[in-house]
């Protein structure tokens, strides 16, 4: 005697202009597109990677200037501040505001959440003032 065909699988929480199209394919034809999902799921994930890379070494300031901060008592331990992950975080400079007179400039503790790029005021640039704590 046959077996009963298992049931169909739950719908995944896709649009659905995705889900229907793939219920119509066969199994062959999902087959290949399961595995082109794959290679482009991990070619964005290199992409991504490589992008955060790339925005880390334009953004992220060098030796030099976290010496600097270093030596005005600012700390550039992520762990000494609150929300900072330990790794993954970089300190860059952010213009917040300029006017015809200066620019107000900060140093930001920056990293990257998912999709959202996340950051921390540390202090001011070209200052002996400390962030607020």
């Amino acid at each position: 005697m046959d077996e009963e065909p298992p049931e169909r699988p739950p719908e995944p929480d896709l649009p659905t202009y995705l889900v229907e199209p793939l219920a119509k394919q066969s199994p062959e034809r999902l087959e290949t597109v399961a595995a082109y999902a794959r290679r482009l799921a991990e070619w964005k994930r290199h992409r991504r990677q490589h992008d955060r890379d790339r925005r880390r070494a334009a953004d992220a300031v060098g030796e030099a200037e976290l010496a600097a901060l270093r030596e005005r008592g600012v700390s550039t331990d992520p762990t000494e501040y609150e929300d900072v992950p330990a790794s993954g975080a970089y300190v860059t400079v952010k213009t917040t505001k300029r006017t015809d007179e200066r620019s107000y400039r900060y140093y930001y503790w920056q990293w990257r959440e998912g999709d959202a790029w996340k950051n921390a005021y540390i202090a001011p640039v070209g200052s002996d003032r400390t962030r607020s704590e």
